[in-house]
């Protein structure tokens, strides 16, 4: 029953925090659009029987904007399935998006809280409740738990094969700890093949350090998990690939690990150097200083600790090192290893807390420890609140369809780049019931209803064509200069720029409170009284610059 109680806890913490960062910033960005889109034809278009070319040529945005490289439909397809029984208890198709991004938040928390089993089977229930704590106030793993990314598809699969290993380490039986590394193995190798290619370094690390370490065998262990992993990641993706981007046969995967690495084509996108993972990313990932100056070090420099630790450390440390030979870094790329960095802290973190009431430093160190955790809180809302302000795009379109009302049969609306790439998809759109590439054909059809047309071109050619532009009644730019004709701004649509030091004196720049916002007003009251009786009058402000213009065309009455 404490079990249950604890497991019931650890969701009640985890859950509701990543629910909260979706709920505060529920759009989606460019790296999420081909999986965001996916999931919507899916759930609004179904799953053809027959002509299925022809379906998707009509009906799905990847036929339109394949992209460089196919990408997996097995994460979309996951999601959409699960998410498509709930739409008709939700308004609107925002709201559908919403609830997707809760079933992967949902999946991604559930991973987190069966890992903390894993904490307390290996340092205790204490270093449990810490990890929880710790990992719940780091802002990057709770932010995009629930976004449509390939990384956070193979994340929570990674974090269930990482708690085994962890298992396997904890258990003396040594058949039940084979039992764990066996499915470790198996399941990064599934999600190596299906969602993430890194995966492949991380079990690479993982099985030699189990081999050289541990003396798994090679044929009970490491063989069985590897053919299974990828027998089941092809069938999988093979499968579910082909059908969808009408190819045979197709492994998206091994297409981007050879575009990106092999031909060099990730580095288009940046190159930074060798130390960006352990000297930018992984701080930046565990947000908290004192976790890697204090708690980790401490767990590592402790006898009782430290060979525990070690096994725990050393392959995702080794994993980092070797892929940071690659030229382009992300911390995404990363992020699989952050549950064992975070269970290393939670041991160093519950070893101080035992020990806080037996002399001054322990206590002082107890004080710190509490107060990283609650700063780190604090720091993680404050990084929810400039990225809520990072999605213009999609506050613009649903702002377009609040300012116009039905004046024509047809509204042709054009999508510039930095809309699409902040917040526009299809669940943000207007849904008519007839598909945008066959709106010549359907004229007779739609006589009687508005129906909005979206345009994406972002050839620059064509956006210097005046006449490509005489087609449309509403664009939603970034550099309103560049249109070609008479527009008139009929709104602007603000975002993030930076953060600015105020002096005492010194307005603020605050949008008014939303009337559905109950937090918002008391908020300003609380950061008032902050400034006037203890900061007294300095402050740090965010800034906000012009992102989105809201044009409608001008006709020529001449």
């Amino acid at each position: 029953m404490t079990n249950v109680k604890e497991t019931l806890l650890a969701v009640g913490i985890v859950v509701p925090v990543i629910f909260l960062h979706l709920l505060l910033a529920p759009y989606t960005k460019v790296e999420e659009s081909f999986n965001t889109q996916a999931i919507h034809d899916i759930i609004y278009h179904g799953i053809p029987y027959s002509d299925a070319s022809g379906f998707f040529e009509l009906k799905y945005d990847h036929t339109s904007y394949p992209g460089s490289v196919p990408r997996t439909f097995v994460g979309a397809l996951v999601t959409a399935g699960i998410t498509r029984p709930w739409v008709s208890f939700v308004k609107t198709s925002a709201d559908v998006q919403t609830l997707a991004r809760a079933a992967i938040g949902l999946y991604n928390g559930l991973a987190i809280v069966a890992f903390k089993a894993a904490v307390d089977a290996s340092f205790g229930r204490l270093a449990g409740i810490w990890y929880l704590l710790l990992q719940a106030s780091q802002f990057h793993v709770v932010y995009y738990a629930s976004r449509p990314l390939p990384n956070m598809f193979a994340f929570g699969m990674s974090t269930i094969a990482l708690r085994s290993l962890l298992l396997g380490y904890s258990t003396l039986d040594r058949s039940a700890a084979s039992k764990q590394y066996r499915l470790c193995l198996y399941l990064l190798t599934v999600a190596g093949i299906i969602f993430r290619a890194e995966l492949a370094v991380l079990l690479t690390t993982v099985t030699l350090y189990l081999i050289t370490r541990k003396s798994i065998s090679i044929k009970d262990v490491i063989l069985p998990a590897g053919i299974a992993g990828v027998t089941m990641g092809l069938l999988v993706t093979v499968a579910v690939d082909s059908f969808f981007w009408q190819q045979s046969p197709i492994w998206p995967e091994l297409a981007g690990f050879i575009f990106n690495t092999i031909q060099g084509h990730s580095s288009e996108w940046g190159v930074s150097p060798w130390w960006f993972y352990f000297g930018n990313s992984l701080p930046k990932i565990l947000l908290n200083p004192f976790t890697f100056l204090v708690l980790i070090p401490l767990a590592l420099l402790n006898p009782a600790l430290r060979p525990r630790s070690l096994d725990i450390l050393l392959p995702p440390t080794a994993f980092v090192a070797i892929y940071s030979v690659l030229p382009h870094k992300e911390w995404r790329f990363i992020i699989y290893i952050v549950p064992l960095l975070t269970t290393i802290a939670s041991a160093g973190a519950s070893w101080i807390w035992i020990r806080r009431s037996k002399t001054l430093i322990n206590r002082l160190l107890a004080l710190a420890m509490i107060s990283s955790v609650v700063l780190s809180f604090v720091g993680s809302t404050a990084m929810l609140t400039i990225s809520s302000w990072n999605y213009p795009g999609a506050i613009a379109i649903t702002r377009l369809h609040g300012l116009v009302g039905s004046e024509n049969a047809i509204i042709r609306v054009h999508l510039d780049n930095l809309s699409c790439q902040t917040g526009v998809s299809r669940f943000l759109q207007k849904r008519t019931g007839i598909e945008n590439r066959a709106i010549e054909s359907s004229l007779s059809k739609i006589q009687s209803q508005t129906v909005w047309v979206y345009d994406k071109t972002g050839d620059e050619a064509t956006l210097l064509n005046p006449s490509f532009w005489n087609q449309f009644d509403y664009a939603l730019v970034e550099r309103p200069e560049k249109t070609i004709g008479k527009w008139e701004v009929l709104d602007t649509i603000d975002g993030f720029s930076g953060v600015r030091i105020v002096k005492p004196g010194a307005h603020l720049l605050r949008r008014e409170c939303a009337p559905s916002s109950l937090l918002c007003q008391p908020l300003r009251s609380a950061e008032s009284f902050v400034r006037e009786k203890i900061t007294k009058g300095w402050w740090m402000d965010f800034s906000m610059e012009p992102k989105i213009h809201i044009l409608k065309k001008q006709i020529d009455q001449s």
